[in-house]
């Protein structure tokens, strides 16, 4: 008998079914427990680690500007050393995470932003803050595709999209939490103990991360090949290695061929070179991080400073739900293409009409908190990687961390190009840049990606069938011959 596409688990089950009907009380039991172990952790360390990444940007106009004497491109060239920094920090951990345990490894990481971030509030020039944010690049780094290889070494392919999404969800809330960390600390901190406001925004974020990252080392289950059993039994465990290898998942992460060996392997495959391009597009039609809303809302020159990082949240604040539909409608409604497609037609239309800026300014505010449709599918996109990849738990790890890093290096010349600060808050190149990555990247994944992970599965099928038949015939042989050399007894 063949084995299912862990895919069509859910055919023929309406959206509002949670689990596949193949899911026994006892799965449904360890599905609730390993959401419970992994989600929330994962939420909460990403919230804190866009508040660290993100805080740039309110701290810029709520005076960093001005107290550093800031008057070019300084805050997208700081971001481009952030990606920098991000980009050189994943590069051991295309190998990393198979070697050591997931529940010491991403708490770490976030213990050495924390520290970063924190020392960004004693920063007094333009190349102290370029070291600082170069660091906390380092740190947070392999977080996001950490995060992801923890999740697809857990779940099915058909249980991805919603963790996935409810993960991603902690963006969101960093990038709106900074809004009112800074908001709150231009208005009652400001000069307490001789401090700007945008320097308390830097301790009290740091404040925030090192109890995380010591709660990640005890509750995070860490991978199957490496588990933290610390809250789960024996018989849990068996039961979620088990659900996995019966969709053909590596659940060992044993290396099968040396370092050299895997990556000759790799680099022969198209797999590397079609999901990394598929990255790149995604994160290039994104506009988000550059700041053009909250520069938008600052030249208006109608709102205190206080205001315009409070009206900033708007943006994130609806990504919240842009990111629950797209990522549960992938599981539950029309696929990780339509998912994929739906968020990036409206963030096409968003960045059309960004780009045209002579519109009613009615017509801005709408495309400015329609950014977030952009990055609502991330994780639609890097489930549906982990799922074609989910054979090899060695090359798992480093197609996603490859892909991801270089994909996320491209936006380092990408943003310094159409992105110029001074240009700002009307980014023509920008926003038509991101336009266009984002329906080359719809038509991208109908026209290859679904085909290819179609293609790839039948293969994975086809040769486990074959390796079943081979099994069954050898069986059979044994059996006759075992009939044939039994002695015939005299009547």
């Amino acid at each position: 008998m063949s084995l299912a596409n862990p895919h069509a688990k859910r055919k023929g089950r309406a959206w509002y079914h949670w689990y596949s009907a193949e899911d026994s009380p006892e799965e449904r039991r360890l599905i609730v427990k390993l959401d419970l172990l992994i989600i929330p952790y994962a939420v909460i360390a990403y919230w804190i680690k866009y508040i660290d990444q993100s805080n740039l940007n309110n701290a810029y106009v709520s005076g960093l500007k001005e107290d550093l004497g800031f008057n070019g491109n300084q805050l997208v060239e700081l971001n481009s050393m952030y990606v920098t920094g991000a980009v050189i920090g994943q590069l051991p951990f295309t190998f990393l995470f198979p070697m050591f345990p997931m529940n010491w490894t991403i708490p770490a990481l976030e213990a050495g932003w924390g520290i970063f971030t924190l020392l960004q509030y004693r920063t007094q020039s333009y190349s102290e803050l370029m070291a600082y944010r170069f660091f906390v690049g380092i740190f947070e780094a392999a977080f996001f595709p950490g995060v992801h290889y923890v999740l697809g070494a857990w779940y099915r392919g058909d249980e991805l999209g919603r963790r996935g999404g409810v993960f991603y969800v902690g963006q969101m809330l960093g990038t709106l939490t900074a809004g009112f960390i800074q908001s709150g600390t231009s208005a009652n901190l400001d000069g307490v103990r001789g401090l700007a406001g945008w320097r308390w925004m830097f301790i009290i974020s740091a404040l925030m991360t090192i109890p995380v990252a010591i709660a990640g080392v005890f509750i995070w289950p860490g991978t199957p090949a490496k588990p933290n059993k610390l809250f789960l039994s024996d018989r849990e465990f068996d039961l979620a290695v088990s659900r996995l290898k019966a969709v053909r998942s590596d659940t060992t992460d044993t290396a099968k061929q040396s370092r050299l060996q895997l990556v000759k392997k790799i680099v022969k495959d198209w797999k590397i070179y079609i999901l990394t391009f598929w990255a790149i597009l995604f994160w290039n039609s994104g506009s988000t991080s550059y700041g053009g809303y909250l520069l938008w809302l600052k030249s208006l020159k109608r709102f205190s400073t206080p205001k315009v990082n409070q009206l900033g949240t708007t943006a994130p604040a609806l990504g919240i739900f842009y990111v629950l539909f797209v990522n549960f409608s992938s599981d539950l409604l029309w696929g990780p293409s339509g998912a994929i497609a739906f968020a990036h037609a409206w963030n096409f239309t968003a960045m059309v009409i960004l780009a045209v800026w002579k519109v009613p300014e009615a017509a801005k505010w709408f495309a400015f908190n329609s950014t977030y449709t952009q990055v609502a599918m991330s994780s639609v996109l890097y489930g549906w990687a982990n799922d074609i990849l989910r054979h090899d738990s060695n090359e798992r790890s480093f197609i996603l961390v490859f892909m991801n890093l270089v994909a996320q290096s491209t936006t380092a010349w990408t943003g310094v190009l159409v992105f110029k600060t001074k240009e700002g808050p009307r980014f023509l190149k920008g926003w038509t840049f991101c336009a266009v990555n984002s329906a080359v990247l719809v038509a991208f994944t109908y026209a290859i990606i679904g085909p290819l992970a179609r293609r790839l599965e039948r293969k994975y099928v086809s040769d486990s069938e074959s390796i079943e038949e081979s099994v069954s015939g050898t069986d059979s042989t044994k059996a006759t011959e075992e009939v044939n050399i039994t002695p015939q007894t005299k009547v």
